[in-house]
């Protein structure tokens, strides 16, 4: 019987992006009806899947053999595993559906029997090959081999360590694993669901769930009405799936839907990243998680004994990991913020506030660019990074092009960008170094880059001065998806 999947799912059980799924959905290679594939059509379009390789790439049975076998295996456990609860509770749910299964099949077989018996009761001559041909067929039904659907045998395995998570009305959709909560995993998927302190406290995670079963896997101290309980909400951050579910919940739509917040973080670390850049990694406490979307800034402000100081930087970090903000500082006479940083004004453990997000230099949650196009200048690859971690955690961009330009000796973290590229099949990564960024090469490199990879979402991070002309550049080409970020 042919078994549906969503692309989501679909992707998940193959080992490969949504956005590689879609890609081939596009070109015509794999039929979908109302974002849905057959897994008969999933096994014509790949059909070198081998199980036992893809069960081994999921890591899964490994994790598992990990977790049985080392001893200090608590923290393997709580990011690869559902919880003994959780986990027992979806083999519950999956061995009933077998359990109905196997009455449905029941049923069936005793309904061919009492229909052999009839037709071999019956005096009628004519009806004896009928009869024949019900026995016949029976028997080849019994004795045939049971044909291993290799689509649906990863699917049922992959159901008892993560389930899909459908969000309304928006229609975005995210796996859960390990010990993740609905928020979690909607956060890592690149998602933007409303949430405060991802603690059980605020209640602004609050959902409603339309179909499947959620559990409690964490204590909260929001206390829900009589009513929100007989509608099904459950708060997010302390709830996560037992059956693959649908909830309706608020997601951001754009910067206009993120609140502006205030809160307290510390210095989590300080480290040099070359060319004269300093990583600022700060976290937020337990209770207050700041909210942005990638791509957005924070104010940050440091009281002293020496005075105060403070600074606007655009956040260099994911969404997907929202207690660890990360900031580019590159050294500069003129900025006071990053002088006293690179004088060692901060240490790990101060206090920092942090106020914000502000800015619209974002990704369109409900319109991801297929191919995006990402310019850096300078430290102007920290935005661009976040958007870049973004796009990969939303698995809905197909190709991705990033260019960085840097003065001589002051680039930094250039094999991050190597890294993706090997790692990735559509990703282009590029650094051009030059004394002056606006120089003839490096615009020609922007212009033939423009022209190769149209259509492109384009994203330019950088001085005013380049932001201006890589605009202008991108304006003639017929570039219309562009935004910039001006770091002067």
């Amino acid at each position: 019987m042919t078994q549906w999947l969503t692309l989501s799912r679909a992707a998940h059980v193959l080992g490969i992006s949504r956005a590689a799924l879609q890609r081939r959905v596009s070109a015509g290679d794999l039929p979908s009806f109302d974002g849905r594939v057959a897994d008969t059509d999933l096994i014509r379009c790949f059909p070198d899947l081998d199980i036992d390789a893809r069960l081994d790439d999921s890591g899964a049975f490994e994790r598992v053999v990990q977790v049985r076998e080392q001893s200090f295996g608590r923290r393997v456990r709580e990011r690869s595993l559902p919880s003994a609860e959780l986990l027992a509770q979806r083999l519950f749910v999956q061995g009933q559906e077998l359990a109905e299964v196997r009455r449905h099949l029941s049923r069936y077989h005793q309904l061919v029997l009492d229909l052999q018996q009839r037709l071999a009761a019956l005096p009628h001559p004519e009806l004896r090959p009928l009869a024949r041909a019900v026995e016949d067929g029976l028997h080849a039904v019994l004795a045939s081999p049971v044909e291993t659907n290799p689509v649906a045998l990863m699917d049922q395995m992959l159901r008892s360590f993560s389930v899909q998570v459908t969000f309304r009305p928006s229609g975005h959709e995210c796996a859960v694993e390990g010990r993740d909560t609905l928020l979690e995993a909607a956060l890592r998927a690149g998602l933007s669901p409303s949430y405060g302190c991802a603690s059980g406290n605020c209640g602004l995670c609050k959902a409603r769930v339309i179909s499947g079963e959620v559990r409690t896997v964490r204590t909260g101290d929001y206390p829900l009405s009589a009513a929100e309980r007989q509608q099904g909400c459950v708060l997010m951050c302390t709830h996560a799936p037992v059956t693959d579910v649908t909830i309706e919940t608020l997601e951001a739509r754009g910067p206009a839907d993120i609140p502006a917040q205030e809160l307290i973080a510390k210095v989590r670390a300080i480290e040099p990243l070359g060319g004269e850049t300093l990583l600022l990694h700060l976290q937020t406490p337990r209770s207050s998680r700041l909210r942005f979307l990638a791509g957005q800034g924070a104010t940050l402000s440091v009281a002293g004994l020496l005075g105060s100081f403070s600074a606007d930087l655009p956040i260099a970090s994911c969404p997907c990991d929202e207690r660890n903000l990360h900031f580019h500082v590159r050294h500069t006479a003129e900025d006071d913020f990053a002088t006293r940083l690179f004088a060692g004004a901060l240490k790990v453990g101060d206090a920092v506030t942090v106020r914000g997000p502000w800015g619209t230099f974002v990704l369109d949650a409900d319109a991801m660019p297929t191919r995006l196009m990402l310019v850096a200048e300078g430290t102007g690859f920290g935005p661009i990074k976040g958007l870049i971690e973004h796009a990969l955690a939303a698995e809905e961009t197909e190709a991705f092009t990033l260019i960085r330009v840097d003065a001589p000796g002051r680039a930094y973290l250039e094999s991050l960008g190597r890294s993706w590229a090997s790692a990735l099949d559509d990703f282009q990564s590029h650094s051009i170094e030059s004394a002056d960024p606006l120089a003839g090469d490096v615009l020609e490199t922007l212009r033939k880059t423009l022209a190769e990879r149209q259509p492109v979402g384009l994203r330019v991070a950088g001085s005013a001065r380049f932001v201006t002309t890589v605009m202008a550049l991108a304006e003639a080409a017929g570039v219309t998806d562009r935004l910039s970020l001006t770091l002067d």
